[in-house]
């Protein structure tokens, strides 16, 4: 009987203790498809996930497992065929997203843009800017990597109003947020994108962001919509932080570009040196799972 085949966007090797019992093969399918396409049983698309991950799912006839690197899934949920497991990297990008996010937080409020600007024109200007501490915030998507950032945001004295699909013990419904969002300081998303999420952060909801309040999206770029996010930043009435875009890459004459009181990241939320270990962590023992027969991790189900 023949092994149970794995497709690895990086080296087996780098897994350390993978299980021999299955056999490995390292595959781009955006670059080439190889003719052992029809065996795949396991499938790790590369982390960098375009729509284009998803075409060689219908395929891949044998397969059982889809392990994606991301904790989104919005580009491949579809395509996953019926019966086909899918699970996502929750774990993975906990802590790079978390640190960024802070960074992102703190930047905004401080003015580090400005110093940059400043130290190009070797001009030493000073000022006040808000502080982190004292602030309300506003966390709306309390899943792993929302907990990974309230522990960040805890030690900076703020006061952090949780938020998630559901309520639970100290989190409330995304229902609340007409009530939540009008006393927050800093509002943070790091929502799913689903039809749920998609274009939640509206006109209306901007207009009810209170003066000077700070709108930091690490989630995904169609959770808010462009167009009324550049018209409200356009007033001078509020800032936001971006980590992720509706194009992405950017376009140069993307709008969002020269909005006032931005501050915009390439979508690098997961890009830092903690990543890759948790990722082979997270990859290895669900393979040790798969081998044995146990079950998976990290299986998204429902609504997701």
């Amino acid at each position: 009987m023949t092994s149970p085949l794995v497709w690895l966007p990086f080296d087996p090797a780098l897994l350390g203790d993978a299980p021999a019992s299955l056999r490995y093969e390292v595959v781009d399918p955006t670059q080439h498809v190889p003719d052992s396409v029809g065996d795949v049983a396991f499938y790790v698309p590369p982390y960098m996930m375009s729509g284009a991950v998803g075409d060689v799912l219908p395929r891949m006839t044998s397969l059982e497992v889809v392990q994606t690197l991301s904790a989104g899934v919005d580009n491949v949920r579809s395509r996953v065929p019926a019966g086909v497991t899918l699970c996502n990297g929750r774990g993975i990008h906990d802590t790079s997203t978390a640190e960024l996010t802070l960074a992102l937080v703190l930047a905004s409020l401080r003015g580090v843009p400005d110093f940059v600007r400043a130290q190009g024109r070797h001009s030493w200007e000073t000022g006040w800017r808000p502080a982190l501490a004292d602030k309300k915030v506003l966390l709306i998507g309390y899943g792993a990597i929302g907990e990974a950032i309230e522990a960040r945001l805890l030690p900076f004295e703020v006061e952090v109003v949780k938020v998630a699909r559901t309520a639970r013990d100290g989190v409330h419904a995304m229902e609340d947020l007409p009530a939540l969002v009008p006393d927050a300081d800093v509002v943070i998303l790091i929502v799913p994108l689903t039809d749920l999420t998609r274009g939640l952060v509206d006109a209306d909801f901007l207009a009810s962001m209170k003066d000077d309040a700070l709108l930091v999206n690490m989630a995904r770029g169609a959770v808010v919509d462009t167009d009324a996010l550049v018209a409200a930043l356009g007033t001078g009435r509020i800032h936001a932080a971006i980590d992720v875009a509706d194009v992405e890459p950017m376009p140069a004459d993307h709008p969002l570009w020269d909005a006032p009181n931005l501050l915009v990241a390439p979508h690098v939320g997961g890009a830092s040196s903690a990543m890759w270990p948790r990722a082979h962590r997270l990859v290895r023992d669900q393979l040790h799972r798969y081998a044995a027969g146990e079950p998976l991790v990290n299986i998204m189900v429902g609504d997701y």
